[in-house]
């Protein structure tokens, strides 16, 4: 029989973790006050690290510390520090994001299990292979795999000969990009999601421009908002796959909700184990896990890709069930008559919503408790909402109702996140050994949660030497009687092996006193592994400066060919055939052609093959599924001079082929990560992560060779990536790719947001949308300090400029790059010249740059 999966749970604080506990949890996840993809949870402090893991040991649960957001350069040491604090803690596994902190943890702390976190987008089975590598033990993956994915993904793992435990969300709130690919906080507001700092921008409204026109969607503005996930009908579905963990969501939400979720789905997994099919979910539990947290439930992209499904855009924030819609307003008596089957009662709380007059505007909302409810003829109820009387101006018939709040059932999850969560006892196995004038030795062979690195080498002597027993010799009665008496602690004594050289005898104070002694020696390994019965801590990293270089290093290579001038190179991405043909003549060092057409992509290699030095370059996805491996075919027959690679499909495939580099979104943002590029894969050069601002930029130069470092100096930031299609869910009456109609390929489409900016957005091959910044951003300015900190290659992206555009963006900043202007006149000029309103961006530094 396929192994139940573990169920993993959220925790922000330490209500949240008790709650998780007494309701089922097998493991919990949580983060300390940095590193950790949450801020805005309340985290818990590092100080408190051993005390959770003892806390939860005790209780036989497993605790995943959360260190998944990118590590820059400067922050190295603190991150060793960290990981070594966790593995002394007694943490059972780091989830990881930077490949970087992934190889330090394995470094300085070897024996700590390492998840590689969804924030790595593994979404195939190159990207499991990659984690594999790192040292991971465990990967989460991309939100959005379908369970046809899933199991093509176990296959293809079973192919390569590679068991490695699969972990999926199935319950909270979904991220409209791919987790480790949204850089919408970052350009709109500085404030990294990679970093932990999402700013949720996926949650405001936006209009949607067709073709330079508004398109009409009546209610629906929330275009990039999903409804939560939640997949408690798919457990049987996920078991047989054979997911080894299923995750609930919600570092922010309070302890009632990490109760409710967590026994919702612990209920269900309990009754797989028992053979049982849960079936569909009955309305009460629905309607429960409504009430507990959601934008509306959906199985998010697990049951197969719906966009229209998914995205609904009516709404945004928390929303409960949908009971019925109001059928009109009585002003005289404060009474809101609302047709719904719903059984009301005084104190559960209602809102009801009137669509906002523009496009842009949020809907009125007005709500309160149930103060008096009266039955009415028809499916009708009478309803007064307070406390005070509550207006129902401006709402027509047919405004929808939710129940916000049922305080019954609100109790009930107080009740269940309260529970107390006695100590588990657990197995332990001893053995006494000893002769005649030497001390009685108790060794731990085992201990039921303790690794055995940790219990192998504790051991307990009594204070005085073992004599020659005139009567009752220590037997396994005795023995058993003695040290087995652990009531009142977690421990049961399971096994016992002696190893007594005759008949021997010691005071029956000192047994007790050895039992002692070992309980206090177990609790203490408990609270921090890294005491081994001597009582001091393991010695940290010898020397981490070593460490840092060793992992950093990267073997010199000569990786321009001969004859190329060696000065500053300007690299330009082109987005379409006219943007390349008009670049031909244009003092470039290579051109790189990311296309959405496979068809174009012989032809855009024959125009440029010879037009510059270091050639004609393609790009591909950014994204490779399990099924999607095909795409790779129509870059390899194109047989350009080299690659632009993006994931670890296209390391794996175009790096033996011809010169790579890698792309910005495999989030090299420190030494270590560019190493394990520029060695591993053999990568000419790398691109510096979009989440460096200047300072951070000029340090990774100083850790690794920067003439390997590509900058990117002029942009559109790429903000959403995302598997849902906006032109599928708005523009045709299909779920997708096969229905729809291809309307990406006849409209253009940009969505306007609430400051009135304009953002270009743009479909894949593989139906993948791409939300642009409407305003490029350029670090002109910064082009003295690249240049002075040793980076060769300079890269210009083109979005939608036309070929004189593309044409004139390209001369300005060669000549600044002949110093025949300043990057601030560039900046001025391009202010004024473009009208893609370009600002400084996000390579910049509080000191100003110069």
């Amino acid at each position: 029989m396929v192994p139940v999966p573990e169920l993993l749970a959220p925790a922000g604080n330490w209500e949240a973790l008790r709650a998780a506990v007494a309701n089922g949890a097998d493991a919990v996840y949580f983060g300390v006050e940095a590193f950790n993809a949450r801020m805005r949870a309340a985290n818990f402090r590092l100080t408190e690290l051993a005390e959770v893991m003892h806390w939860l040991h005790q209780r036989g649960v497993k605790g995943f510390l959360t260190v998944n957001v990118l590590v820059f350069s400067d922050e190295l040491d603190e991150a060793a520090a960290l990981v070594q604090s966790a593995a002394a803690a007694g943490v059972d596994a780091l989830i990881v994001q930077d490949i970087g902190l992934a190889r330090l943890a394995q470094a300085v702390a070897p024996q700590l299990a390492i998840h590689g976190s969804t924030q790595m987008s593994i979404t195939s089975a190159a990207g499991v292979a990659q984690a594999a590598a790192l040292g991971c033990e465990r990967v989460v993956l991309a939100r959005e795999l379908t369970l046809a994915d899933l199991g093509r993904l176990q296959h293809q793992l079973q192919q390569r000969q590679l068991a490695m435990p699969l972990e999926v969300f199935v319950h909270g709130a979904l991220c409209v990009a791919y987790s480790g690919q949204c850089l919408t906080s970052e350009a709109l507001g500085q404030r990294s999601a990679n970093r932990g700092e999402c700013a949720q921008a996926c949650r405001l409204p936006y209009q949607l421009i067709v073709d330079g026109e508004e398109r009409d969607l009546h209610d629906q503005r929330y275009l990039l908002s999903p409804q939560d996930l939640a997949a408690w009908e798919l457990l049987p579905q996920l078991q047989a796959i054979g997911i080894a963990s299923l995750k609930i969501e919600g570092r922010l939400k309070d302890a009632s909700y990490v109760a409710a979720v967590t026994d919702a789905y612990r209920q269900n997994l309990d009754r797989l184990a028992a053979g049982s099919n849960p079936g569909a979910m009955p309305s009460e539990q629905r309607r429960s896990l409504e009430l507990s947290f959601s934008r509306g439930l959906s199985t998010g992209w697990l049951a197969g890709i719906n966009h229209r499904a998914l995205v609904h855009g009516c709404w945004s924030k928390k929303r409960g069930p949908r009971i019925g819609m109001l059928e009109h307003w009585d002003p005289q008596g404060g009474w809101w008559i609302v047709d719904t089957r719903e059984a009301l009662k005084p104190g559960d709380g209602l809102v009801f919503e009137a669509a906002g007059a523009a496009p842009l505007e949020a809907p009125l909302e007005v709500g309160g408790r149930v103060m008096a409810v009266q039955q009415r003829p028809g499916q009708r109820l009478a309803i007064r909402l307070g406390p005070g009387r509550v207006d129902g101006l401006g709402f027509r018939p047919g405004s929808p109702c939710w129940l916000t709040s049922d305080p019954s059932l609100e109790r009930h999850w107080q009740r269940l996140a309260s529970q107390t969560v006695p100590e588990r006892s657990r197995l332990l196995h001893i053995q006494v050994s000893g002769q005649v004038g030497q001390p009685l030795e108790v060794r731990v062979l085992t201990a039921e949660g303790l690794p055995p690195d940790c219990t192998g080498c504790l051991v307990l002597r009594s204070a005085s030497a073992l004599q020659p027993s005139t009567g009752q010799p220590l037997n396994r009665e005795r023995l058993e009687a003695q040290l087995g008496r652990l009531g009142g602690t977690c421990w049961t004594l399971q096994g016992l092996e002696l190893a007594l050289d005759g008949d021997l005898f010691l005071p029956m104070a000192q047994l007790n006193q050895l039992r002692r002694e070992l309980v206090d020696q177990l609790a203490a390994l408990e609270r921090n592994p890294g005491l081994a019965g001597s009582g001091e801590p393991s010695e940290p990293c010898a020397d981490l400066k070593s460490v840092l270089q060793q992992l950093a290093a990267v073997e010199p290579r000569e990786i321009t060919p001969a004859g190329v001038d060696q000065g500053p190179a300007l690299i330009v991405l082109v987005r379409t055939l006219e943007q390349l043909r008009a670049l031909r003549d244009q003092p470039v060092a290579a051109v790189i052609a990311d296309l959405d057409q496979p068809a174009e992509l012989r032809e855009a290699v024959a125009i440029g093959r010879g037009c510059w030095p270091q050639g004609i370059w393609l790009a591909g996805p950014r994204i490779t599924r399990p099924d999607e491996r095909w795409t790779l075919e129509p870059l390899l027959r194109a047989r350009p001079d080299g690659y632009l690679v993006r994931n670890a499909d296209q390391l794996e495939a175009l790096t033996p082929l011809a010169p790579c580099s890698g792309d910005f979104s495999l989030n090299v943002a420190n030494p270590l990560t560019a190493a394990w590029f520029l060695e591993r894969w053999g990568l000419q050069r790398i691109t510096a992560s979009y989440d460096l601002d200047l300072p951070q930029l000029l340090a990774l130069l100083q850790g690794c060779p920067p003439e390997r470092v590509e900058v990117t100096v002029h942009q559109h930031m790429p903000l959403f990536h995302m598997e849902h299609c906006l032109f599928c869910a708005f523009l045709s009456e299909g779920h997708d790719h096969t229905d729809c109609g291809r309307p990406c390929e006849q409209h253009t489409v940009v969505l306007r947001d609430r400051s009135g900016s304009e953002h270009p957005l743009l479909a894949d091959l593989g139906c993948r949308n791409t939300l642009f910044n409407g305003k490029a951003q350029t670090a002109a300015e910064a082009l003295p300090q690249l240049q002075r900190g040793g980076v060769r290659h300079l890269r210009l992206e083109l979005l939608q400029e036309s070929s004189a555009q593309a044409r004139q963006r390209v001369e300005q900043y060669a000549a600044a790059l002949r110093g025949e202007i300043s990057g601030r006149s560039l900046w001025q000029r391009e202010q004024l010249d473009s009208r893609l309103g370009v600002t400084r961006g996000s390579l910049r530094s509080g000191k100003g740059v110069g």
